[in-house]
């Protein structure tokens, strides 16, 4: 870029960093580049390919919001005006997530910054590589078949978060997402950045059901509200939109694209706490024709029938060119996605959906738990959905040598006193209804299965981290699949839970034979991990310890995969050693007892 340019391009900036450098510049480094060094590029010796690996990892590297100037000055070893000019540039305030924020788009805009020349980009990269950022931009080529996952909690820079922004990064047209949630700036960041170079998006969001009843600037503040304000059109269902999948250059127009397009799509929603706190699986798919067609024709369909925002009255309400119909999917036996949305007929007025009585996913569940004739293993946040639970006690029961094992979230583990309870309430429900509708409604209500399960002889393990479950704390299991015969995966957003099933927008998919081999081991492994849980380090044993022999009795503590008995002997110690435990206090406000003092 000729001087003159790279001066006008710098005056734009300027005044965001004349108080930086009011305070002292630091002083060169051997390595450090001058004022306006250029980083080379075209056929200039040691010239960067902007369109490399390479620099797509130190794009996503300085982009990344937990990147501070710390990091960037004393880890990546840059020249510490680069790294106070690269911070500035992106967020002057310092702050992700507020008005001010400008990522950086492409190697030029990085070169366009004070002291970045060609020695902070080699320091850029070989600090990219040195932290895993080359890994989430080297995907293979277009056209190349890409069947992989990422299993949560992760280190903040191998997140999935990370991973979707950089294919978000990679998008040519368009961009689908369903979504229930989504708190990222590296995503936001990313959807802002391709909304600006012309990518097309349509956003399905749960929280627009809320940001929608908001108006004047609380509706532009709001997260769909500044979205839109982006240019990325955002809609809601009048049902819980609890979907977790993206399309990028999908099948909208041409059926195909779906050859090539990308997929994101599992249990986690797009936040930090689901990247680096919760156990949770995204897939990332290239090339998986039936999945992109199934995907895009479930988007279609919602976004066809959804409510708009109406934060940003210029965006337009697009529709897919294409209408994916079932004769156009071809069906192949080693995968399937199967939609709650069959259990929903479309009202006349076209933006209603009305439960119909279908079982479409857990029907589909049943039959799979019926067919299995070596193992079922289950990691579920949930086990409420009375057919599931049901029919994976009655294939123990069937054939006891059948390994059965069921891992889910502390949130599903009760008492045999609890248990009886809502057996209670069962018998008494039932006693007042009298129509088949009002039966159903009954045996459908959230009934937690766990203890039946584990009492009827199946394995059962809880992921315990608390006396007291709090979302402010809880490292979640939040994982929805299953893995039969140790050669077939299922895996979506769907809880196994009635209300998944009738209530809200979900997906579950299935994946079997040679093509997923090594996806389907890749659970089952991730699941063996989840199963010993702090066990070979005897985490139990230390924190009865701890209970035992101090004054200060923890009600958080390390996450630990816990049988039901275990459970009940840990919460016994911690009530006897700290009473107050089941005072209203503490069962009010959790999350201001962490621990108790005797």
């Amino acid at each position: 870029m000729p001087l003159v340019d790279r001066v006008a391009r710098h005056t734009l900036i300027a005044s965001l960093l004349v108080s930086l450098a009011a305070c002292g510049d630091a002083p060169q480094s051997e390595a450090s580049d001058g004022e306006w060094d250029a980083i080379a590029t075209g056929k200039a010796d040691g010239a960067v390919d902007p369109d490399s690996a390479e620099a797509q990892a130190v794009l996503l590297l300085v982009n990344n919001p937990e990147v501070d100037l710390d990091e960037l000055d004393h880890d990546a070893r840059l020249d510490a005006r680069a790294a106070r000019n690269i911070i500035a540039h992106r967020n002057a305030d310092g702050i992700w997530g507020t008005d001010d924020d400008n990522p950086i788009d492409d190697i030029p805009e990085l070169d366009a910054i004070r002291f970045v020349g060609p020695s902070a980009f080699s320091r850029l990269v070989d600090y990219a590589v040195a932290e895993g950022y080359l890994e989430l931009v080297d995907d293979g080529d277009d056209g190349e078949v890409m069947t992989d996952v990422v299993f949560s909690p992760q280190p903040s820079d191998a997140t999935h978060n990370l991973r979707v922004a950089s294919l978000i990064d990679e998008a040519q047209e368009s961009i689908d997402i369903a979504m229930y949630s989504y708190s990222s700036g590296t995503v936001r960041a990313a959807l802002e950045a391709a909304a600006a170079r012309g990518v097309e998006i349509r956003f399905l969001f749960e929280t627009a059901s809320d940001d929608r009843r908001l108006d004047g600037d609380d509706l532009q503040a709001s997260r769909s509200g500044q979205l839109e304000a982006h240019g990325i059109d955002v809609r809601w269902v009048n049902k819980i939109m609890h979907h977790k999948f993206m399309i990028i250059d999908g099948p909208r127009s041409d059926l195909s694209a779906a050859a090539t397009a990308t997929i994101a799509s599992g249990s986690a929603n797009w936040s930090n706490s689901a990247g680096t706190r919760y156990d949770e699986n995204t897939l990332f798919l290239r090339g998986h024709e039936e999945v992109a067609l199934r995907l895009q024709q479930e988007f279609n369909h919602l976004w066809e029938h959804s409510r708009a925002l109406e934060a940003n009255p210029d965006l337009q309400w697009e529709l897919s060119e294409l209408e994916i119909s079932d004769a156009d999917i071809t069906d192949g036996d080693d995968s399937h996605v199967y939609f709650t949305s069959e259990n929903f007929d479309v009202s006349p007025g076209g933006d209603t959906f009305r439960k119909n009585g279908g079982n479409e996913v857990s029907d589909a569940l049943i039959e799979a738990i019926e067919g299995a004739t070596d193992s079922i293993h289950v990691a579920s946040g949930h086990l409420r959905h009375r057919g599931i639970s049901e029919a994976i006690m009655a294939a123990k029961a069937n054939d006891p040598d059948l390994e059965v094992r069921v891992y889910l979230d502390a949130q599903e583990y009760i008492s045999a006193f609890t248990h009886d309870l809502q057996l209670d309430d069962l018998d008494d429900c039932l006693a007042e209804a009298n129509t088949p509708t009002q039966i159903r409604n009954c045996m459908d209500k959230g009934f937690r299965f766990g203890f039946q399960m584990g009492e009827s002889g199946v394995d059962v393990r809880y992921k315990w981290y608390s006396y007291r479950w709090h979302y402010s704390y809880a490292a979640q299991m939040h994982h929805k699949y299953m893995v039969i015969d140790g050669d077939e995966l299922w895996t979506g957003s769907y809880n196994l839970s009635d209300n998944a099933e009738h209530n809200t927008f979900e997906n579950m998919m299935v994946f079997r034979g040679d093509a997923y081999a090594d996806l389907v081991a890749s659970y089952e492994q991730n699941f063996e991990t989840l199963w010993e849980t702090g066990r070979a380090d005897d985490l139990l044993g230390d924190v009865r310890n701890e209970i035992a022999n101090s004054d200060i009795v923890p009600m958080v503590f390390e996450s630990m995969s816990l049988e039901h008995e275990e459970v009940r002997q840990l919460k016994s110690l911690i009530l006897e050693r700290c009473p107050q435990a089941n005072s209203e206090d503490f069962r009010r406000n959790p999350q201001d007892h962490l621990v108790c003092h005797r």
